[in-house]
């Protein structure tokens, strides 16, 4: 925006009248609404818009759960920065980390299923996290990229998967499975 003057006259420098004139477009939330700028921002996450989803392989003990939620919760915010909020502070004025805007929903399913899930995520082109059997063998980012590469999408074994996406698309692709217990 600009701020051009509109009184102002050579022999008058005192005015202070002021328009505010709007050099582009409007940038829109998904239903046409002005977008949120950073004083703006709402305190709450429209449910209605996207959805995380955690799916876990139900025979896991508690243990692997625990890391593999971990893993791939962490994989969605790399993938997506705006998933995540501003940082916290204490009213004794410690900072703490920021954290995902929105719930992250954690289901579970047997192995068929949650091959079904991982199979309609990426067919619907959601961003997609997984967690294979084999890493929990090896150390290191490198060696677990290395043993997604070394196995074809369909002979994964998957333990968990991660799906972030519209709402309604999230939902779908997760069909078969049940919330967490």
């Amino acid at each position: 925006m600009i701020t051009t003057p509109t009184d102002a006259t050579p022999t008058d420098t005192t005015s202070t009248d002021t328009r505010v004139t709007d050099t582009g477009p409007t940038d829109t939330g998904p239903r046409g609404e002005p977008a949120p700028g950073p004083a703006e921002e709402p305190a709450r996450f429209d449910p209605r818009a996207t959805r995380i989803a955690v799916v876990l392989r139900e025979d896991l003990p508690v243990w692997q759960r625990l890391n593999v939620t971990a893993f791939l919760s962490g994989g969605l915010a790399g993938a997506h920065p705006g998933l995540i909020g501003e940082p916290y502070e204490d009213a004794d004025g410690t900072r703490y980390a920021a954290m995902f805007r929105q719930p992250v929903v954690v289901r579970e399913a047997d192995g068929e299923a949650l091959r079904a899930a991982h199979r309609r995520a990426v067919d619907r082109g959601l961003t997609v996290a997984v967690f294979t059997a084999d890493l929990f063998a090896t150390g290191n980012d490198r060696d677990n990229r290395a043993a997604v590469r070394g196995v074809p999408r369909d002979r994964l074994d998957l333990v968990g998967l991660a799906v972030h996406g519209p709402r309604n698309a999230v939902d779908r692709a997760l069909k078969g499975t049940r919330m967490h217990s």
